[in-house]
């Protein structure tokens, strides 16, 4: 029997009313079955708002420095545990083991980020015009979140949200993927075993339909932060909106890295390997568009299709695979799609195409490392995001034409060039209409004392992880307080004898 996993409800372990559940399995063997969570719904949501909203008055009146302790020491279990966790991750994702174990590090890096947060939540104290008086601004908790994460970071996605949520003074109900339930299980059993008082940090299963739809309209929270699709981030706008509730998303990507004729060839290859098949294609940072310069286009790509068929497939705990599966078989199903739709638009297969459904991979999702050339930026292909281990290579005539086509797509996520000019780089970080640039560098690799986030359809709301823009905007807001200790009535901005 599958171990059963439950929801955490006021600080206590809970089934589902319905008593219904949920199975999570190994994408690259189905015969493994992970473990079994509840499928919730709007009842068991109810009770998780409810114990999130008691426990904020106690919550929000601990001393920030008190909640960054509680943080730092869930910082701590992480790091005592990430080799377990990071096998979990790889084992209940697909992703790679090196990748799972990044995964991991990734919240580590996070709670001991807002850990020390617990001693700084700046905020601002300048001069007043006027004679015995002062003025500052400062945070102050929003209230009740509701937490929605994907699945393909179940570890570091969660921490982006669940670490800066609570250290400014906030309590949450977090949702994660029905498809990688267990790992999010086991990261909020290490933060809530760090001292959470009850109902601070409220775990919550079940399907987007079901448990996810309910918390994201529920009256009861004050605010939403969400991490998916870019068709169900803007319906969720529209929900808070028409409420009043603070709301971040972030969406969906169509990535390119652009290759100039003076790059370093070597290095844009190997830049492209990784941030088009990491994860296999799975991120929305992901590099699915490679807009190489006419003069080396020829070049790169024997380079870079060389590259790519040598890459080993398989269980991402064999510590010889470099891609792993994709999340599940409608995921496959999706990419097969847009493999054949690839196909009738006229774009070339070079490389791969094909599921491999066969031998020790048979009872898993594998595709193989796919690339379409002669691709033109029209194409659904080159616009639409596929999120799996495929890759459109188009030709440009010089950089105004590379930049031009990197930003023709409804997103601006992340973005690459590469390229020895100081000017050709200066101008690509101005002119690429995207939340992130990197230079000589794949599109994937976000660090936490940033910001992150897109524009257009990729962001809606405040951005993600650290530094100022970053998620602590999301989850606090500013109170300004003046004090007037001259004993009398003063008027400000007023003309007086």
């Amino acid at each position: 029997m599958p171990e059963a996993f439950h929801n955490l409800i006021n600080g206590k372990w809970v089934d589902a009313l319905s008593r219904e559940t949920l199975e999570s399995v190994n994408p690259a063997d189905t015969s493994d079955i992970i473990g079994t969570v509840p499928a919730s719904g709007r009842e068991d949501i109810d009770r998780a708002v409810e114990a999130a909203r008691a426990a904020l008055p106690g919550w929000r009146s601990t001393p920030a420095p008190k909640r960054g302790e509680i943080i730092f020491r869930a910082a701590e279990k992480l790091l005592k545990h990430k080799n377990e966790l990071g096998r979990l991750v790889t084992r209940e994702m697909g992703k790679i083991l090196s990748e799972g174990l990044g995964d991991v590090q990734e919240a580590i890096d996070m709670a001991y980020y807002m850990a020390a947060e617990g001693r700084r939540l700046t905020g601002e104290t300048v001069p007043s015009e006027l004679f015995a008086k002062d003025c500052k601004s400062v945070r102050t908790p929003v209230g009740v979140f509701g937490l929605i994460t994907p699945w393909n970071f179940p570890a570091a996605i969660p921490a982006w949200k669940i670490f800066p949520c609570l250290i400014a003074g906030n309590t949450a109900v977090f949702k994660p993927s029905s498809s990688t339930p267990v790992a999010a299980t086991r990261l909020v059993e290490m933060i809530h075993d760090a001292g959470l008082l009850p109902g601070v940090l409220n775990l919550v299963h079940g399907t987007g339909d079901g448990a996810g739809e309910a918390l994201a309209s529920h009256p009861g929270i004050d605010g939403l932060s969400f991490t998916g699709s870019t068709a169900i981030g803007e319906r969720l706008l529209k929900t808070c909106a028409s409420t009043g509730k603070e709301i971040s998303c972030e969406m969906g990507g169509k990535n390119p890295i652009i290759v100039m004729d003076d790059a370093r060839i070597d290095l844009a290859v190997e830049g492209a390997l990784w941030g088009a098949f990491g994860t296999s294609g799975q991120r929305c940072t992901a590099a699915s568009r490679l807009i190489v310069h006419e003069k080396v286009h020829d070049r790169f790509l024997a380079m870079f299709l060389n590259a790519a068929r040598s890459l080993k497939v398989g269980n991402g705990l064999d510590k010889a695979t470099q891609m792993g599966p994709v999340i599940n078989e409608a995921q496959m199903r999706k990419v097969l799609g847009y493999i054949e739709t690839g196909r009738k638009e006229g774009a070339q297969l070079a490389l791969g195409g094909q599921s491999m459904r066969e031998g020790a991979l048979a009872k898993g999702f594998f595709i193989e490392p796919t690339v379409f050339i002669g691709v033109d930026e029209e194409m659904r292909i080159a616009q639409e995001e596929i999120f799996g281990p495929v890759v459109s290579v188009l030709k440009a005539k010089n950089l105004e034409d590379a930049i031009a086509m990197a930003n023709n797509v409804k997103y601006g996520l992340s973005s690459s060039i590469y390229t020895q000019d100081v000017n050709n780089s200066a101008i690509a970080e101005r002119d690429l209409d995207a939340g992130i640039v990197y230079i000589n560098a794949p599109t994937i690799g976000a660090e936490i004392q940033l910001p992150f986030g897109g524009v257009k359809k990729s962001g809606l709301g405040r951005k993600e992880a650290g530094g100022r823009g970053g998620s602590l905007d999301m989850f606090t807001r500013w109170k300004v307080i003046y004090r007037d200790f001259s004993g009398r009535l003063q008027k400000a901005q007023i003309d007086t004898d």
